[in-house]
């Protein structure tokens, strides 16, 4: 199955917007109904490796562990590797590319939960939470002087 995806261009660098997607600690100020993160393992660059969250997102309360592939400053992705209650399958990406004097992102996402879902509801709460978390970041990254 595809996954869903949308992008933002963001006023600042592509190593700006990657260190503010590697700084889990602050997830809970930016992405909507993430309530905690604890990074569990770094790669051999000291970027995360394992991540678990607990996420309060109504009607979605669970926690879960995400294991992550860094692509230097142009692309991280992620998925499941501890499956939650509700949550039983998350691939993900953030893909990074320059543009003008910004950087575009683009994030992927696919999510399975146990609860049933169609399709057509499924994808909807995918671009929600996609178009949700490009706007906090765009933010979060330009209100830091990105």
């Amino acid at each position: 199955m595809a996954r869903t995806s949308g992008d933002i261009v963001v006023a600042a660098s592509a190593a700006d917007v990657m260190a503010v997607i590697a700084d889990f600690g602050a997830y809970p100020d930016w992405a909507t109904g993430v309530r905690s993160t604890s990074v569990l393992t770094t790669d051999a660059d000291g970027r995360p490796g394992t991540v678990r969250f607990a996420l309060d997102a109504t009607p979605i309360r669970d926690e879960y562990t995400l294991g992550y592939t860094w692509h230097g400053d142009s692309g991280v992705s992620w998925e499941i590797v501890e499956a939650g209650e509700v949550l039983t399958s998350m691939d993900g990406a953030y893909e990074l590319e320059p543009a003008g004097d910004g950087t575009k992102v683009t994030y992927q996402l696919r999510v399975d939960v146990s609860i049933p879902l169609l399709g057509m509801l499924k994808r909807k709460a995918e671009k929600v939470v996609i178009d949700s978390a490009l706007k906090g970041l765009k933010q979060h990254v330009e209100a830091a002087g990105g």
